[in-house]
C-alpha cells in the first residue's frame, strides 16, 4: 500500500470513528485502536506533507454535529489535547516546547485529573449565563443551554467579582460511576440498550430535546478554562485561573495540583494512576499544563486544533486479552435480541470475566469481531464487561463470522428489523425468552413493585406451570405456592400480600410494567395523564397518539401494535378481570378548559413550584414548553422573569400571571 492510500484508509476509518463518538454517541472504536491509527496518520503527514489535507481529522477535534438542535459557533474554537501514554512521551513535549521558548518548564506546572466526559462551552455576559452549548466539532456546537441548566452545580449568575464582560467557561460534563449504573439498569428493565460508557451516556443526555430528561440524569460538571472575548482577567497563572472558577461559584477538579517542574509531575502522575479507581467518576489520565499563562499566547496552538501548553498524559484502562468462545443470543422483555460474548474466563481488575456485551450486530461486524477471536475486553468504568475489538495479528483462519439467525432463539419466529434501528426483535409476545423478561420486569420496584419476584422465582414459577403470563400472578394462592420448593409458609404469604398490594398501583406503573417496545417511564407517564384509562389508550389511533406532546411516530405505532395483538387485548382483559387499576389518578381532561393550549413558564410564581404549575396545565388537558413560540397562547411570568418575557412581548404573545393561569384551568 501507497503513503498516499494509506492515508487515504486511515482518514476514512478515523472520520468514521470520529461520527459514531461524537455524533452517534456509539463509539467503534476502542481509545487504544483510536489513538493508535491517529498516531500513523500524524506519522504519514508528517513524512509526506503534499498528504497532509484541511478535512483530515488531524486537523479536526470532532465530528460535523446532526440533530434538531440549533447550531451555535463558538467565540473561541473549542480544542482537543495531545496525548502522551508515558514518561519519555511527557518528557518529549517539554522538549518540543523549550525549542519554541526557552522559558517553557519554568515557572511549573498544574496537573488536573482527566475526566472522561462531554465537553461544554458555557457563555457569560455581564456574569449572567446566556448560552451553553456542545463542542460538536470545535467550530460550531449545539445549543443545550436549557439541559445545562439543569445541573444545579452550573451557576446561572456568577458570584463573587473580576468577571470579563463575556467570556466562554470550559468545562466537562460527566456521570458518576453510580448514577451510570443507575441509569443502565433502567434502560435495562425498559428493554432500551445499554449506554457502552458513561462519557457517551454524559453526551447523549445532554443533547435531549426534553430538559427534563436531563435533569433525571443527575449529571455533573467540573470547570478547567476560561476564553476571555471581552474584557481583562488580571491573573498570571492557570492556578489562578482554577482558583478563579472556583470563586465564581464552578465546581473544579478536586485532586488538582501545582508543581515546580516536570520531575515532580512525573512522580504525582505515578500517585495519580492508583487514584483513579478510587474516584466516584471515570478518569483515563491527567491534564499537564503550563502554569505562566503569558507561555500559553507564546507557544500557541498546532493548527487551530490542540494547545501546545497542554497535555494529556493518558493511563491504559483496565484492559485483558481472551479468547472469544461463542457469540449468543439474549431475547429482551420487549422481543430485542442482543448479542453477547460467550469468553474464556479471564481476571480484570480482581474479578473474573466469562461473557461480555457486543450491542448489537452493527458494532461486530463494525469491529469486525469473529468466533475464535483473541479479544481485548474492558470493565474499565463499565457496569457489564465489554469487547473492545479484535487482535487481527493473531487469527489463524479459523476463525468464524457472526450472522444474526432469522428466527428467534426462543420460539423460532422469524425476526423483525424496522429500518434506521440496530436490533432485531421477536414480535412473539408469547416467546418464552419474553415471557420471563417481562413477568420479571413487570414485578420490579420502578413497576408494579412485588417485593420477592424476581428471576429464579419467575423462572421456577413458569416451569412448573403455575404461571403463562403476568395476569395468572393474581390467580396464585398461598397454599399453591407452598407446594413448591423453595417457597415456605411464611414467604408464600408474603409474595401473595405484594401481589395483592400491586393491584391499585396506578395506569403509568401498569404500562411501564406490560414492557410495551419504547414505553419507558416518561412515555407511560404522558399516555397515563392524557388517557386515563387503559380501554380509553387501547382504543386511540396512532395519528391521535402522535399529537402527544413527546411521542412520536415510532412510539405511536409500537403502541398500536401492541394493542392490536390479540393475545394482549386477552391479557389486558385478565388483568382487569383480577382487579388491577387501569386508570391513572388526576390524568388530564379530553375535553378540558387548556385543550390544544400550549403555556410557557418563566420566573419563581407565587405559590406554585415549576412542576405543580406544569402538572396544572396537563391536568387542564394543555402543554407546557420550554421556549416561546408564534404557537405559545401564552407566558406565564413570575418573579425574576428572563428573556422569555422579551421574545413574548417581541411576538405579541399573551402575558399572564399565575392567578389568571388558576383561573383558567378551572375552565
Amino acid at each position: 500500500m501507497t503513503p498516499d492510500q494509506e492515508a487515504a484508509r486511515l482518514r476514512e476509518q478515523l472520520t468514521r470513528a470520529n461520527h459514531a463518538y461524537y455524533v452517534q454517541d456509539a463509539p467503534i472504536l476502542s481509545d487504544l485502536e483510536y489513538d493508535r491509527l491517529f498516531q500513523r496518520l500524524l506519522a504519514l503527514e508528517a513524512a509526506h506533507p503534499k498528504l497532509a489535507s484541511r478535512d483530515s481529522p488531524t486537523r479536526r477535534v470532532g465530528a460535523e454535529t446532526a440533530s434538531a438542535l440549533a447550531k451555535h459557533p463558538h467565540l473561541r474554537p473549542m480544542m482537543s489535547l495531545a496525548n502522551a501514554f508515558d514518561a519519555d512521551a511527557l518528557t518529549a513535549w517539554e522538549t518540543r516546547n523549550q525549542r519554541i521558548s526557552p522559558d517553557a518548564g519554568r515557572g511549573g506546572y498544574t496537573t488536573e485529573v482527566k475526566i472522561d466526559g462531554a465537553a461544554v462551552s458555557l457563555t457569560y455576559r455581564d456574569g449572567h449565563l446566556t448560552v451553553g452549548a456542545t463542542r460538536g466539532n470545535g467550530a460550531i456546537g449545539e445549543v443545550i443551554t436549557e439541559n445545562l441548566k439543569t445541573l444545579p452545580e452550573i451557576p446561572l449568575v456568577l458570584t463573587g467579582t473580576g468577571h470579563p464582560r463575556l467570556m466562554e467557561i470550559r468545562g466537562e460534563v460527566y456521570f458518576s460511576r453510580q448514577a451510570f449504573e443507575r441509569l443502565n439498569q433502567e434502560r435495562a428493565r425498559e428493554g432500551e440498550p445499554l449506554f457502552a460508557n458513561p462519557r457517551n451516556a454524559a453526551a447523549g443526555s445532554l443533547r435531549q430535546l426534553d430538559p427534563r430528561i436531563t435533569r433525571r440524569r443527575r449529571l455533573r460538571m467540573f470547570a478547567f478554562h476560561v476564553e476571555v472575548i471581552e474584557g481583562r482577567l488580571d491573573l498570571r497563572y492557570q492556578w489562578e485561573v482554577l482558583e478563579q472558577l472556583a470563586a465564581w461559584g464552578f465546581p473544579v477538579e478536586p485532586h488538582r495540583t501545582r508543581l515546580p517542574d516536570l520531575g515532580a509531575v512525573q512522580t504525582r502522575i505515578t500517585e495519580f494512576e492508583k487514584l483513579l479507581d478510587q474516584l466516584p467518576f471515570d478518569a483515563d489520565g491527567v491534564v499537564v499544563k503550563i502554569d505562566r499563562l503569558d507561555l500559553h499566547a507564546e507557544l500557541g496552538v498546532i493548527g487551530n486544533r490542540e494547545p501546545r501548553w497542554a497535555i494529556a498524559r493518558k493511563f491504559a484502562p483496565e484492559v485483558a486479552v481472551t479468547r472469544l468462545i461463542d457469540i449468543q443470543l439474549n431475547v429482551g422483555r420487549t422481543g430485542a435480541i442482543t448479542p453477547y460474548a460467550v469468553l474464556e474466563p479471564v481476571e480484570i481488575g480482581g474479578v473474573t470475566v466469562s461473557s461480555a456485551t457486543l450491542h448489537n450486530e452493527d458494532l461486530i461486524e463494525a469491529r469486525d469481531i469473529r468466533i475464535g477471536d483473541w479479544v481485548e475486553v474492558t470493565r474499565a468504568g463499565e457496569v457489564i464487561p465489554q469487547v473492545l475489538g479484535p487482535l487481527r495479528e493473531r487469527r489463524t483462519g479459523a476463525e468464524r463470522r457472526f450472522g444474526m439467525p432469522a428466527a428467534c432463539p426462543r420460539c423460532g419466529i422469524r425476526l423483525e428489523r424496522t429500518e434506521g434501528e440496530v436490533l432485531r426483535f421477536c414480535p412473539n409476545v408469547t416467546c418464552p425468552g419474553r415471557v420471563l423478561e417481562s413477568i420479571v420486569h413487570s414485578a420490579s420496584r420502578e413497576a408494579m413493585d412485588i417485593r420477592g419476584l424476581g428471576y429464579e422465582r419467575v423462572r421456577r414459577l413458569l416451569e412448573t406451570g403455575l404461571i403463562e403470563s403476568v395476569a395468572d400472578l393474581y390467580r396464585l394462592t398461598a397454599e399453591r405456592l407452598e407446594r413448591l420448593e423453595r417457597f415456605a409458609e411464611q414467604s408464600s404469604n408474603q409474595l401473595i400480600d405484594a401481589i395483592a398490594t400491586s393491584r391499585t398501583r396506578p395506569l403509568s406503573v401498569l404500562l411501564f410494567g406490560l414492557g410495551i417496545r419504547h414505553v419507558g417511564k416518561t412515555v407511560a407517564q404522558l399516555l397515563a395523564r392524557r388517557y386515563g384509562s387503559l380501554p380509553a389508550l387501547a382504543e386511540a389511533s396512532r395519528e391521535e397518539m402522535e399529537q402527544v406532546p413527546g411521542i412520536g411516530p415510532a412510539i405511536a405505532e409500537a403502541i398500536a401494535e401492541y394493542f392490536g395483538a390479540a393475545a394482549n387485548r386477552q391479557l389486558l382483559a385478565r388483568l382487569a378481570e383480577a382487579g388491577v387499576r387501569l386508570t391513572e389518578p388526576g390524568a388530564a381532561q379530553a375535553d378540558g378548559p387548556l385543550t390544544g393550549q400550549t403555556y410557557v413558564l418563566t420566573g419563581t410564581l407565587p405559590t406554585l413550584s415549576r412542576q405543580e404549575a406544569t402538572d396544572l396545565v396537563e391536568r387542564a388537558g394543555g402543554r407546557v414548553t420550554g421556549s416561546v413560540s408564534k404557537r405559545t397562547t401564552a407566558v406565564v411570568a413570575g418573579l425574576e422573569a428572563g428573556g422569555k418575557l422579551e421574545r413574548a412581548r417581541a411576538l405579541k404573545i399573551s402575558i399572564i400571571d399565575e392567578a389568571e393561569l388558576l383561573r383558567r384551568a378551572r375552565g
